[in-house]
């Protein structure tokens, strides 16, 4: 039976959207595996990582008639990349085998049983659904997904939070020592909902989510959450953990404000980062009336000193960052001009866009 008949490119977009999750070494070899199910001239394929499950659904000719298997995804992919684009590729199915032709090539690849795959048992009630188009999610995701933690033994911290309510969809990350708050409006009202996304799973997201103006549904329930778009279905499993209150970091009443030219002050960070050792990732910021000092040094002392003309007129202010946190807000955000708002030298500063309520980073100082 032929199980598929499409050209390479076509077969290959549609593995590489299911296999972002699929560990090459894993305790159950099946899950390096994709479950392939042909009913009549639909395909569904579906791969798991027994926390996320990723299905899409294609129409890529072939025989009619129901049937379905296992193969391995990577070896699969790592086969298809090697043809042409344009070249026509099919799958058929021979006993415990699936043969993959393609001009005059022909592979033999083994398969597992279709029945052994563990698919992720779906939560039995999830809250209502609620979408957003996919490149708005996918901007939100830019925006705080840089300030997630890394392995941190607080686990709910290693994820970002998602709150739903009324008409508005926040996304929130935190690693302790700074903070990032992104919302967008919904086309809907809901009743409040919040769940903790793994980082694997915020990841793949980024990964899959297109700049198309197609909407992505939502779905939460509580140990999961679903997702659907572009003709896939993604369904993860949740963190489960109480997320820091948010609200209670973001400062609301900072007095010294300066807007400023967000590439030039990027660039400042980037050059004064060059002089900071790798275990101190330390710079000085001294904010006086019109001018803004950005000062670094290191164990070996050598120096960095970089100066901005800045339109501000509040109070004269040092306080020292770890550079690296600022160099990562200012590359995920887009806009030209950036806003900092400061209380003095011993207390967080909130970054955001002038006029724009919809972002803020919140950074700790650091003793330099």
């Amino acid at each position: 039976m032929i199980v598929l008949k499409a050209t390479q490119d076509k077969v290959l977009a549609v593995l590489q959207s299911v296999s972002g999750i699929v560990e090459r070494r894993h305790t159950l070899p099946i899950l390096a595996n994709v479950l392939i199910r042909k009913t009549g001239n639909a395909l569904q394929f579906t791969t798991s990582d027994l926390e996320i499950q990723i299905r899409t659904t294609a129409e890529l000719g072939g025989d009619t008639g129901d049937f379905t298997t296992t193969v391995g995804a990577r070896k699969l992919i790592d086969i298809l990349k090697t043809m042409p684009a344009d070249q026509t590729v099919s799958l058929e199915n021979s006993q415990t085998k699936l043969i993959l032709k393609g001009g005059k090539s022909r592979f033999t690849l083994q398969t597992l049983p279709a029945e052994d795959f563990p698919l992720v048992q779906e939560a039995a009630s999830f809250g209502p659904a609620f979408s957003v188009p996919q490149k708005t999610l996918k901007t939100l995701l830019s925006q705080v997904s840089f300030a997630m933690a890394v392995q941190d033994i607080r686990y709910y911290l290693n994820g970002i939070l998602f709150v739903a309510e009324g008409k508005t969809l926040s996304l929130v990350a935190t690693d302790g020592h700074r903070l990032a708050f992104a919302s967008a409006e919904l086309d809907m009202e809901v009743p409040k909902q919040e769940v903790i996304l793994p980082r694997k799973t915020v990841l793949e997201l980024q990964r899959l989510l297109s700049d198309a103006d197609g909407a992505i549904e939502m779905r939460f329930a509580n140990n999961q959450a679903k997702f659907g778009f572009g003709g896939m279905e993604f369904v993860t499993k949740l963190v489960e953990g109480k997320f820091p209150d948010y609200n209670r970091v973001i400062p609301r009443n900072h007095h010294n404000v300066i807007t400023l030219g967000r590439a030039p002050l990027l660039a400042s960070l980037q050059r004064t980062a060059i002089m900071t050792s790798e275990k101190f990732k330390g710079v000085r910021l001294n904010i006086e009336p019109g001018s803004l000092r950005v000062a670094s040094s290191n164990a070996e002392q050598e120096e960095a000193v970089d100066e901005l003309d800045i339109d501000y007129g509040g109070d004269s202010i040092e306080i020292g960052f770890n550079v690296t946190y600022l160099i990562d807000v200012l590359a995920n955000m887009g806009q030209d001009m950036v806003r900092m708002e400061l209380a003095d030298g011993n207390s967080s500063v909130v970054f955001g866009i002038p006029d724009d309520t919809h972002f803020k980073y919140v950074v700790m100082p650091m003793r330099i």
